[in-house]
């Protein structure tokens, strides 16, 4: 009996950790769009010195390459897909990134403040 006290204890510590970790990290996300070979939007402002998730929606049927050397990532997202890239956490600037693929007009901006 004593033991399935301890278990349930556990699992409800463990329940709580989980549902507090989820929220924080949905609150953390943001997402960029690509639609017709560019970035939807194309500055996104973040918070600076937060690790961030950026979902990277694809909606063109052709793959795009997110990447930006400041950030020191890349990620080939397949066409009418999407990825999440983890970044951060980022000191206040300006970081820039582009669709390998089509860099003529796949451009874009991180701003963390």
């Amino acid at each position: 009996m004593m033991q399935n006290r301890t278990y349930s204890a556990r699992f409800t510590v463990l329940g709580i950790f989980f549902a507090v970790c989820g929220s924080v990290s949905a609150a953390d996300a943001y997402t960029l769009t690509i639609r017709e070979h560019r970035f939807e939007p194309a500055e996104l402002e973040v918070p600076a010195g937060k690790k961030i998730k950026l979902v990277v929606k694809n909606e063109d049927s052709t793959p795009e390459e997110f990447e930006s050397r400041s950030l020191k990532r890349e990620k080939v997202i397949p066409g009418k897909s999407q990825a999440t890239v983890s970044i951060g956490p980022l000191d206040p600037g300006t970081y820039d990134f582009f669709g390998e693929f089509h860099e003529e007009s796949a451009k874009g901006r991180i701003v963390a403040k």
